[in-house]
């Protein structure tokens, strides 16, 4: 896939200093520039590279002016980083601009499938399914019965997606996630086994909502796990039935979230962070990596630790921990030197 310069410039809104018909196919880093790609420079610390580097275009802010001859097209933009972040989401587009149907596939007569929609080999499409326009579903993916999914939505390779699970619109959900799987749910019988529990709710996620690989979001035991809008999930976390997540939160790789336990808006987790459950977090709620949360949380606090309670205090914390030897070590010749002020007493 070619773009050339003026390509380029007309979707940025930008203005070209060089060869408008300079054609690009990949992206690069401007330090590691080869011919044919297309690179960008925001940070003034970064400005060597342009007079050295093979790229064939180099977007750069308006206020760059070169100190020497330069062989690179530039493009010149108000803001160089978020045009070249514009231009990452649009190449991601037209690379995953993917339609059709391609065999073999399995789709129930009841299912019900939007415009412009994209199935992939070996994709399973159950009784009753309700899809959406602009919906990708990549090979070996899984939607059972009943499902919702909403416009552009992405689902790709080798999802799980079990029976009832509503899923908004704009919501990616990458490879290996299982959506839907039994809660963990169990109880012991006069024999002391361990007998399952019927887990018959569902699972709701709402729009623009971001699951990473391998992901697993249970199914209510009654009612609805709820991913709300604008959650941002990274790889790796599970999130147990009946958990609720409010809106904007953003929670990193390995985090394990226990039953019940509700989170409030706007939340950053840090990765492997592990939260108790029937708990309820704020707002606003700031968790740092590998803490431990066992009791409730209050809106705007900032965690550390296992178990987790206050940055600030963990951080002074930490200090005295470090010090501990030495303070022992003067504990004890403090102790020894009142034992002799007594005897000589």
């Amino acid at each position: 896939m070619k773009f050339t310069a003026q390509q380029i410039a007309d979707i940025l809104e930008g203005d070209i200093l060089g060869n408008p018909n300079e054609e690009v196919s990949t992206l690069s880093k401007i330090e590691e520039g080869t011919k044919g790609s297309l690179t960008f420079l925001s940070n003034p610390k970064y400005n060597s590279y342009l007079y050295t580097t093979n790229a064939s275009v180099a977007i750069v802010n308006k206020s760059f002016v070169p100190e020497k001859e330069i062989s690179t097209t530039l493009i010149k933009v108000e803001n160089a980083y978020k045009s070249f972040s514009k231009l990452l989401e649009f190449y991601n587009e037209v690379k995953n601009n993917k339609q059709g149907r391609e065999q073999p596939h399995f789709i129930a007569e009841t299912a019900k499938i939007g415009k412009n929609e994209y199935v992939g080999a070996f994709a399973y499409i159950g009784e009753n399914v309700k899809i959406g326009d602009n919906v990708k579903i990549y090979p070996n993916s899984y939607i059972g019965d009943n499902v919702s999914i909403g416009d552009n939505t992405t689902i790709f390779a080798g999802v799980k997606i079990y029976s009832e699970t509503v899923i908004g619109a704009n919501c990616k959900i990458h490879s290996g996630c299982v959506i839907g799987a039994d809660g963990f749910g169990f109880a012991p019988n006069e024999k002391g086994e361990f007998k399952a529990i019927p887990q018959i709710g569902n699972v709701i996620i709402e729009d623009n909502v971001d699951i990473g690989s391998a992901s697993t979001i249970d199914r209510a035991t009654l009612g609805s796990t709820i991913i709300r809008k604008g959650v941002k999930l990274d790889n790796q976390i599970q999130i147990a039935h009946n958990v609720e997540v409010g809106k904007n939160t953003v929670i990193a790789s390995q985090t394990g979230i226990a039953g019940s336990t509700k989170i409030g808006e706007n939340c950053m987790f840090g990765g492997q962070v592990g939260i108790a459950g029937h708990l309820k977090i704020g707002n606003n709620v700031k968790i740092l990596a590998q803490a431990g949360i066992s009791k409730n949380i209050k809106d705007d606090e900032i965690l550390n630790g296992s178990p987790a309670f206050k940055a600030l205090d963990y951080n002074k914390s930490s200090v005295y921990f470090k010090k501990l030897p030495s303070i022992v070590t003067k504990l004890n010749n403090l102790e020894k030197e009142l034992n002799s002020q007594k005897e000589e007493l």
